[in-house]
């Protein structure tokens, strides 16, 4: 038998062979690509581009600050422009250093210590620098020499609480520190004894120091941002109100309120036949700690908005309560108007969302009227008369 070549066999059956094509890209370009298509499917998955934060997982900080050096270097502009599908190096660079930067040198800018040729996938040898810096605080802790003159202070707090003149409430994201409040952290009582002045941060954010002393004879000079955070993330952590907290509910801050939320309600703009049909019944009432626009930002893509755009109706300031528990109120007494609705999510599973009524507004601003003056734990919805009742006592 005659031997036959891979060409000859080839030309036999009409086929020409073609010349592998050689990568016209350095090893340069194609590693940037590699980046960028990252960027791209993060932007595909979370419907959103990459931001920077600490409160932010690793890998997003490290496409974000990937994203802003692309965006700073023309070279790399053009480059992308072909993969560029959704328009990211169309906004302006957050960042000013044309330095082009590995991935090594961007978890070091994001403070993470990396430890030789570590997979970027695998974060064992990962320290984000928040942990690094809430080490540093407390190992920082040092003694209180003047704690004698304190002592009496947080004798006076703990009787106050036995005696419920005070209360422990959860500390609020963006709440407000100030000089002579007292905090529950990490099981001890804080007290703020004294302000640094205000300074900005590299980041342009308002900062200062602060002193704080703690009832086990330490004190600590923290960064106010710092001893918020800490705060807000310790599961845990309490504000010690004022023997006189002022209202339960207020629609102005008098005084030293603190501002606890807002009550929103929310009108559907679902083209849902039964939500077209009662769509000036049809609320959703809930209770929040930030603002009511950042909470519906994504409202088109979450199944507790009914996957549809929202508009504001109404909205109800908050002052000295407990969200969770004023939640809990409003949702027991509109309970029964409580819109039994089945959507299919976007993966096409059934979901019921809660948290929306078919109840007329008035009766929804009847019911604040009533958390305000202290009488509503007495009422109950009546989806027949569309009214509050009066609960009968037995």
């Amino acid at each position: 038998m005659v031997d036959i070549s891979d060409d000859d066999l080839l030309a036999e059956l009409g086929v020409a062979p073609e010349a592998k094509k050689q990568s016209a890209r350095t090893p340069r370009e194609e590693r940037i690509i590699a980046g960028f298509e990252d960027i791209v499917r993060f932007r595909a998955e979370h419907n959103r581009v990459p931001q920077h934060g600490e409160e932010r997982d690793i890998f997003e900080r490290l496409y974000a600050v990937r994203l802003d050096r692309l965006r700073a270097q023309e070279d790399c502009r053009v480059l992308l422009q072909d993969f560029d599908r959704f328009g990211l190096l169309a906004a302006p660079p957050a960042v000013g250093n044309d330095e082009e930067m590995d991935d090594d040198a961007l978890l070091a800018e994001l403070g993470v210590e990396s430890v030789g040729d570590v997979d970027l996938t695998e974060l064992t040898h990962v320290k984000p620098r928040a942990a690094i810096r809430a080490a540093e605080e407390v190992a920082n802790r040092t003694p209180c020499e003047d704690f004698e003159a304190f002592k009496p202070l947080f004798a006076r707090i703990k009787d106050d609480l036995d005696k419920a003149a005070r209360e422990t409430r959860r500390f609020g994201e963006d709440a407000d520190v100030k000089q002579g409040e007292f905090f529950i952290l990490g099981g001890q009582m804080a007290f703020v004894a004294a302000l640094g002045d205000e300074f900005k941060t590299d980041y342009g954010r308002l900062d200062r120091r602060l002193r704080v002393v703690f009832d086990n004879g330490t004190e600590s000079d923290l960064l106010l941002r710092s001893f918020q955070r800490a705060l807000y993330k310790d599961d845990a952590g309490r504000r010690i109100t004022d023997p006189s907290a002022g209202p339960l509910f207020g629609g102005t801050a008098e005084g030293e309120d603190l501002e606890s939320g807002t009550i929103y309600v929310l009108r559907s703009k679902s083209d849902h036949p039964e939500v077209v049909a009662h769509r000036n019944l049809i609320h959703k009432v809930g209770v929040t700690g930030g603002t009511v626009e950042a909470r519906i930002a994504q409202a088109a893509l979450d199944s507790t908005y009914l996957l549809a755009d929202v508009e504001i109706v109404a909205t109800y300031k908050l002052f000295n309560i407990n969200r969770n528990r004023l939640e809990n109120v409003l949702h027991r007494v509109l309970s029964p108007a409580r819109l039994d609705l089945t959507i299919q999510d976007r993966f096409g599973n059934p979901v019921r969302p809660k948290e929306w009524y078919l109840v007329p507004l008035h009766v929804i601003d009847e019911v604040v009227a009533r958390v305000k003056d202290g009488t509503i734990t007495g009422y109950e919805y009546d989806p027949a008369e569309a009214r509050l009742e009066a609960i009968e006592q037995p």
